[in-house]
């Protein structure tokens, strides 16, 4: 007696360019195609510049000609030191030396560092120094300034050459201690720790 054909386990075939397809196969390229146009947009969206998102004071604003190119957070230290004043009322104060902070991009990635100078250096050696422009109060209270400094490349071509001005924004903490400084302690060290944004900004 011969066995009934079964055609349950039998696929649709579809035809293509490159010859028949069953229904399973073309589920599988069309879910190949569809990672492939998510990992583009991905990419087209990677590619879209970053946009500021706290207002700054007019005098903090960049130039007509620039734009923002990179928003740099920042984690680390605002180093001081207890000295004597130098004007005739005398005294003692926590004077400012240097920052030291590292340096992320917006996924959390360690990009470079930030130190006395002021420089900021990226991982790829590219380098700049910065010149006190302009300052503002920051909004949050105990939070060190809001800066805009001008920037020159003082290293290799990279990720940072370009950047013509820097903001610093978003502060929180950093700000001197406001006792411990006396002529005992002369000479002693303090690192405050902070966080800020630095908005990079470059010319058109």
């Amino acid at each position: 007696m011969r066995a009934k054909q079964s055609y349950e386990s039998v696929q649709p075939l579809r035809r293509t360019e490159r010859g028949w397809l069953t229904e399973d196969a073309m589920s599988k390229t069309s879910k190949v195609m569809v990672f492939l146009l998510a990992l583009l947009v991905a990419g087209c969206a990677s590619l879209q510049p970053p946009r500021s998102t706290v207002e700054v004071p007019d005098k903090l604003k960049p130039g007509a000609n620039e734009s923002l190119a990179m928003i740099v957070p920042a984690r680390g230290v605002q180093i001081y030191e207890c000295r004597a004043r130098k004007d005739p009322a005398g005294g003692y104060e926590w004077a400012f030396v240097a920052p030291e902070a590292d340096l992320f991009d917006s996924g959390g990635k360690m990009i470079g560092r930030h130190y006395a100078g002021p420089h900021w250096e990226a991982t790829d050696g590219s380098k700049i120094v910065g010149a006190l422009k302009e300052r503002a109060d920051a909004p949050a209270a105990d939070a060190i300034p809001w800066l805009l400094l001008t920037a020159k490349s003082v290293g290799p071509a990279g990720s940072f050459s370009k950047v013509t001005n820097v903001q610093r924004v978003n502060t929180v903490g950093g700000v001197a201690p406001k006792t411990g400084c006396s002529q005992a302690t002369v000479g002693t060290p303090a690192r405050i720790h902070y966080t800020a944004d630095y908005y990079f900004l470059t010319t058109n």
